[in-house]
């Protein structure tokens, strides 16, 4: 898998989990006199499993080497090779 279709996968987990949230929220609202439903902790699983697909694909990509830090401030490797 390239580095690439990681990024797009990543995004895509941040889109649909963005979605659960509203949905959740949209449930929340619309069901509040309706004790017996249970829209919006279906919408809470979604979520929790969109969180765990999302930090898995992290890792592999992390662990892989695919996702690298490019942040200047997160670049504690070249300060130990200067020193």
């Amino acid at each position: 898998m390239s580095a690439a279709a990681l990024k797009i996968i990543i995004f895509l987990l941040i889109i649909a989990m963005i979605a659960s949230l509203s949905g959740g929220m949209y449930f929340l609202m619309k069901d509040s006199n309706l004790p017996e439903s249970k829209r919006t902790l279906y919408a809470l699983g979604m979520r929790v499993t969109v969180a765990t697909a999302l930090v898995l694909t992290l890792g592999y990509g992390i662990y892989s080497g695919k996702l690298q830090n490019n942040a200047p401030w997160g670049d504690h490797r070249a300060q130990t090779t200067q020193q």
